[in-house]
C-alpha cells in the first residue's frame, strides 16, 4: 500500500512535467514553431475548435509559419483568432493558406519570455512539492494506523523525497534549455 502512495506520487509527478513541456512550448522564441498555435480555438461550424484540427501546419521557414485550412471557409476565422491573441503575430491571408512572419525578439521581449518560463518553472515546482505533500501525509496516516512501521515511514518519505528532486531537476533543465532557446539569436 505505500508502494502505491508512491507510485501515485510519481504518476501525478510526470503528469505535472508533461504539463510543464506543453507550457513552455507555448512560448515563441525567434524561431517558428507551430506549437506557439497549440490552444488557440476557432468557432467551426458553432463549436471551438483547436487551429490544429482543422488545418495543417508547418514551419517550412525559420522566421514563418504556414496554416493550410482543410476547410477554406474558416480562413477568416483563423486570420482573426491569431490577430486577437496574445501573441502578437500578424498573420496575411492569401485565400489558400495564412502566412505568419514570425518577427525577432527584442532583448526586452527575450527577457520578459525567460521571466515568463521561471514563474511557470516555479509554479510547477510548487506543485511538485504539493504532490509531495499530500503523499507524505498519506504515509504518516499509515504510520499513525499501524498499516506501517516508523522505520518503513522514514525510508518511503525518503523515496518520496528521492522521487521529489528528481522531478525538481527535471524542471529545472527543462527551464535552462528554453532558457537557451530564448536567448539564442
Amino acid at each position: 500500500m505505500p508502494k502505491e502512495v508512491i507510485n501515485q506520487c510519481q504518476e501525478k509527478m510526470e503528469k505535472t512535467i508533461e504539463a510543464v513541456k506543453k507550457d513552455f512550448n507555448k512560448i515563441r522564441t525567434g524561431k517558428a514553431n507551430p506549437s506557439v498555435l497549440n490552444g488557440l480555438m476557432v468557432e467551426y461550424y458553432g463549436v471551438p475548435t483547436p487551429i490544429n484540427n482543422i488545418s495543417s501546419i508547418s514551419a517550412p521557414e525559420p522566421q514563418m509559419i504556414v496554416i493550410k485550412p482543410y476547410d477554406k471557409s474558416i480562413l477568416k476565422g483563423i486570420e482573426k483568432v491569431i490577430q486577437t491573441s496574445d501573441l502578437g503575430f500578424n498573420p496575411q491571408n492569401d485565400g489558400d493558406i495564412i502566412r505568419i512572419p514570425v518577427p525577432s525578439l527584442t532583448e526586452q521581449t527575450r527577457k520578459e519570455l525567460v521571466k515568463e518560463a521561471k514563474k511557470l518553472a516555479e509554479e510547477n515546482k510548487v506543485a511538485i512539492r504539493n504532490i509531495r505533500r499530500d503523499a507524505i501525509e498519506q504515509l504518516k496516516k499509515m504510520e499513525k494506523d499501524a498499516i506501517i512501521s516508523e522505520d518503513e515511514l522514514k525510508r518511503y518519505m525518503d523515496e518520496t523525497q528521492k522521487v521529489t528532486d528528481r522531478h525538481i531537476e527535471m524542471i529545472d533543465k527543462l527551464l535552462k534549455d528554453k532558457e537557451q532557446d530564448i536567448m539564442a539569436i
